[in-house]
């Protein structure tokens, strides 16, 4: 495989999922310019018009990424479903796109489902009437089983998801990633690319060496034109439930991610505070927001979903920023 050499990219570098990736005359010189040739082309126009129509009853598109593994990307996107589902007159949809570590069947009670082909397409899996999930999961005879597959048969099988999947009218659909910046992330980027996506949140942890790699997955954002909703600190402290004292389990030696974000010009969308229960929710598969209301890691998320962020969209909630994308969409089309 290739190898990625870092340093800035060109003045005017088209984008990585650009059909003029590694091919523009601004790519002359640039020393990823072989690689970017290589493994960006543009989806093909028939393909992105199948694309286009079968997501067409989407209506907002969220990507969650995370730039390190273990920081609670999946619990995130897993309770955002479920807060936004709260709303049982919007329709949610959560695609699980992490193929060789699929734990949104488990975290959604839905281990051991399989996938219902209809005449439309493939059935997502539902956990509510109006909270359907897709996932590699649900394709495996066990979920021991192992994923062992290179980046081409990956790409193939989110593609799949995409285009074969009947998501029918949906109000949210929300995109499970792995960590890093890998094979996944690109293809997505270039596949919903043919339809829209309003935008990424990023998860993290306090502590430096996860947001080290935070500002690799900004970069790649910035790089592949994908608009950056907010960043949401996971693990902030914990609060004792009997003496309600704050301690800093993983504590922010570098001023953690709100610091970071007033650096980098991005929106914070909140903290989260650890909770024990939301480990013990997600093993049973049931939504911890509606287990422990009464938390302050429930009242973190539904504050993330609802309310103002801490930063850069002073007065925006989540919501609002999706709304804003959406008349974003509208005005240039």
């Amino acid at each position: 495989m290739a190898e990625v050499v870092v340093g800035s990219q060109p003045e005017d570098c088209p984008g990585t999922s650009s059909a003029q990736a590694g091919r523009a005359a601004a790519c002359q010189g640039c020393p990823n310019q072989k690689l970017c040739a290589a493994g960006a082309a543009a989806t093909d126009p028939a393909e992105a018009a199948e694309l286009r129509e079968r997501l067409r009853g989407v209506k907002h598109i969220v990507v969650v990424l995370s730039g390190k593994g273990g920081v609670g990307k999946s619990t995130f996107s897993a309770l955002l479903a479920h807060g936004l589902a709260a709303d049982e007159s919007k329709q949610v949809a959560l695609l699980d796109i992490d193929i060789c570590g699929p734990s949104i069947p488990k975290m959604m009670g839905l281990e051991g489902e399989q996938v219902h082909q209809s005449g439309s397409g493939w059935s997502p899996v539902f956990v509510e009437e109006n909270l359907g999930v897709m996932s590699v999961g649900f394709l495996l005879s066990s979920p021991d089983d192992a994923v062992i597959w290179r980046g081409p048969k990956k790409n193939g099988l989110i593609k799949q998801f995409l285009r074969d999947v009947d998501w029918g009218e949906v109000d949210y659909l929300i995109v499970d990633t792995p960590p890093g910046t890998s094979d996944e992330h690109l293809s997505i980027v270039q596949y919903l690319s043919a339809s829209h996506i309003d935008g990424a949140v990023i998860v993290t942890t306090p502590q430096e060496v996860s947001l080290q790699d935070v500002r690799k997955e900004i970069n790649f954002c910035h790089k592949v034109k994908l608009p950056i909703i907010g960043v949401v600190e996971n693990m902030s402290g914990f609060i004792c439930p009997n003496c309600k004292k704050e301690s800093q389990i993983f504590p922010p030696t570098t001023g953690g991610a709100e610091k970071m974000c007033q650096n980098l010009n991005v929106s914070l969308l909140g903290k989260v505070p650890l909770d024990p229960q939301i480990g013990r929710s997600c093993d049973k598969g049931q939504s911890f927001l509606s287990e422990v209301p009464e938390s302050p890691a429930t009242s973190s998320y539904r504050n993330i979903i609802q309310s103002k962020s801490y930063n850069h969209h002073e007065g925006e909630s989540l919501l609002s920023l999706f709304h804003a994308g959406n008349s974003r969409r509208a005005l240039l089309q």
